[in-house]
């Protein structure tokens, strides 16, 4: 099935280079992703069964387990939500001269290969391999990000290429110092296979082995946003379209995350504790958290203020991470959910408010909850959620972080953490709220454009306020697995 989902999407993205007509590549387009989605959820079942899925093509190298399968369903079901928001946005966007129905085929064929590569990542359990489908997001999705091919766009598709080349050279290092960590230790078929890394890790060379997490951190750390390497990420969520820039917050970091998170274990396994990696996965979180508060309450433009809002919230992950107990790494994979579901529901709704207002400054823009009836209150309502007010899915989890914190002993961090979030709170609301009340400018028609959108908002909008209160068994057991697989021994939510 994992080798199907694949070579479907690959496909996929070959066609639309090859169809004619805005109608057969919106609906090859939303018939493919949805049945990716279907795709995936037969997967994850298998892995709610099993534990985990070994394919047997080309000798086991293609693999999921819980943890994959957590990312995996995030860019799949992202990847059909965001497919649907994409009819009424391009077709928009069309009307406008924006793209012709050329430009609206490369859209969907860079759109299909970013996604392919996320899913590559996600199902090798060959480090290395790894690596390669991580690097190969960058290329598909750089020219996402200049799609509109206009000076600022370009500037911040070169940016984005250039640092995160150089972060991802940074990991290349990380991942060969991991290979010569184990050169004594595995057989050459196993080499830099994740299981066996990880069944052996007692047995690595520690030295190299530290020397390997912190390139890796650093590599990875850059593709995920966390700061100081996070320079290209407001630029690149500004310039992008829309939806694309709900994927790019919503699980291009996510998949970079993965590799960090996957080398922790075997890092902390080999060790016997957690204090190395804990120790430069808290400060680089605070860094993180720190950094967003900051530019927060000085940014002018909405979509990179809420870039800085997901390098806030990719700092979270990875102090919870850094904690690495139980609680706090079942807290770390839900809060990369909640986060996921909030974040790219804001930028969907940010296409919306760009195409009904025509600008980006916040200055600029009054009146959206008259103006935008449905789309509005979203966007409102999805503000209080991604800044942590109940009773939204980030409540949930920044609570269960903020608990394993202060179950840990930490006290001093638990308070520092806690101030962080307020401050973010606080920027938020004096920069973006002001958007929401007053009368509109100028001659603007009251209505929403994209009715598929708009339905998408509400489906997140209901999504994030459910699981704030309410945790499907499903979930939470899948939750479970990939604690166990992390932090190893019994699995619980603490």
């Amino acid at each position: 099935m994992g080798l199907f989902l694949l070579a479907v999407t690959g496909i996929t993205a070959v066609l639309f280079l090859l169809l004619p007509g805005r109608n057969l590549l919106h609906g090859l387009s939303l018939a493919a992703s949805a049945g990716l989605l279907g795709g995936a959820g037969g997967l994850t079942r298998e892995v709610l069964r099993q534990g985990q899925v070994t394919y047997p093509a080309l000798g086991g190298f293609f693999y999921l387990d819980g943890l994959s399968a957590i990312i995996l369903d995030i860019v799949l079901l992202l990847g059909f939500l965001v497919s649907v928001y994409s009819v009424g946005y391009l077709e928009a966007e069309f009307r406008h001269g924006q793209v012709d129905e050329r430009r609206l085929g490369i859209y969907y064929f860079l759109m299909y290969a970013f996604m392919f590569t996320m899913m590559l990542a996600l199902t090798v359990k060959n480090m290395g391999m790894m690596w390669i489908a991580i690097e190969a997001t960058t290329l598909a999705s750089a020219f996402l990000v200049g799609f509109y091919n206009d000076k600022l766009s370009v500037e911040a598709a070169w940016k984005y290429v250039i640092i995160c080349s150089v972060g991802i050279a940074v990991a290349l290092l990380g991942i060969i110092f991991l290979h010569l960590s184990s050169l004594s230790v595995l057989n050459p078929p196993q080499l830099l296979d994740w299981t066996a890394l990880y069944d052996q890790a007692e047995a690595l060379q520690s030295p190299i082995l530290r020397l390997a997490f912190i390139f890796i951190l650093v590599g990875f750390g850059t593709k995920a946003g966390l700061a100081p390497m996070h320079t290209w990420l407001p630029g690149a969520h500004s310039q992008a379209p829309s939806p694309i820039s709900a994927l790019l917050s919503g699980v291009l970091l996510n998949s970079a995350l993965y590799g960090i998170i996957r080398t922790v274990a075997i890092v902390n396994k080999n060790l016997g504790s957690s204090a190395f990696t804990g120790r430069l996965l808290i400060a680089i979180g605070l860094l993180s958290m720190a950094t967003a508060a900051i530019f927060i309450l000085t940014q002018k433009e909405y979509k990179r203020l809420l870039a800085y809002s997901s390098i806030e919230h990719m700092g979270i992950i990875a102090l919870a991470v850094g904690i690495f107990t139980p609680a706090s790494i079942f807290g770390a994979l839900l809060h990369m959910i909640n986060h996921s579901l909030t974040k790219s529901m804001l930028f969907l709704s940010c296409g919306t408010v760009l195409q009904k207002y025509g600008v980006k400054e916040i200055a600029r823009i009054r009146g959206v909850l008259s103006l935008l009836p449905v789309s509005g209150p979203v966007f409102l309502l999805g503000l209080f959620a991604i800044a942590g007010t109940p009773p939204f899915s980030v409540f949930s989890s920044e609570l269960s972080i903020i608990g394993a914190v202060f179950a840990a002993d930490r006290l001093l961090l638990g308070a520092v953490f806690i101030l962080l979030l307020a401050l973010v709170f606080m920027g938020m609301a004096l920069s973006m709220f002001r958007m929401f009340y007053g009368g509109p400018r100028g001659k603007l028609v009251r209505g929403e454009n994209n009715l598929p959108g708009t339905v998408v908002l509400m489906l997140l909008l209901a999504a994030i306020a459910v699981t704030g209160l309410y945790l499907p068994p499903d979930l939470q057991q899948l939750l479970l697995q990939a604690q166990q697989i992390i932090i190893g021994g019994q699995a619980h939510a603490g």
